[in-house]
Parts: structure tokens; sequence; C-alpha cells
């Protein structure tokens, strides 16, 4: 017997859920709550790790930070636009849409 190589996560939504009748299966109704959850905690670990990077890049770049670190100002004010708990249910106008770019493919 061996170990294994890696290991699988399920980490998409459950199938079986159903928004228009939430407590309908109460065990799907808790995966989906799990799954937004986990979502939610990755969106902020990953505007952490953003803003860690914009600190450093203010650090090394000193005067020039405006032009050097623009990049990375608005990649963590796209990350932090509606992330955190509580904001699911303000309107969209008050904490701002997530802005996704469209890519065009010629």
């Amino acid at each position: 017997m061996g170990r294994k190589k890696g290991v699988q996560f399920d980490e998409g939504a459950p199938d079986d859920f159903d928004p228009n009748n939430p407590y309908k299966d109460p065990v799907a109704f808790l995966e989906m709550r799990e799954h937004l959850v986990r979502e939610k905690w990755i969106d902020i670990e990953k505007a952490k790790i953003l803003r860690e990077k914009l600190r450093w890049c203010y650090r090394i770049e000193g005067i020039n930070h405006l032009q050097k670190c623009r990049h990375l100002v608005q990649q963590y004010l796209d990350a932090t636009r509606g992330v955190g708990w509580g904001k699911d249910l303000r309107p969209p106008f008050m904490h701002g849409p997530k802005v996704v770019e469209a890519v065009e493919s010629e």
C-alpha cells in the first residue's frame, strides 16, 4: 500500500440544490451554504495577498509608487469590491459590483 498522490476536493456547488426552494433538501442547503462561505474566504484571502504585495511595492518604489504600483492598486480594488461579511443584502451601489473584463477574441 502506498500513499495517495493528491487529495481530491469537491470544489463545486451541490448539484441537487434548488435556489427556488432552498429548504427542500436540508443537506443540499447546508452544502450550498458551506460552498458560499468557502468561496467568500477564498476571495478575502486573495485580497489579503494583494494587499501585502501592494505594501511591498509602496515600500520598494518610494516616490514612484503612483506609476509603478498602479496595476496592483487596480487589482486590489477589484478584489475588495463587494467582498466581506454582511454585504450580500446591501444594494450594489453601496459597495460596487465586481468588474469583470470581457476578453474579445479576434
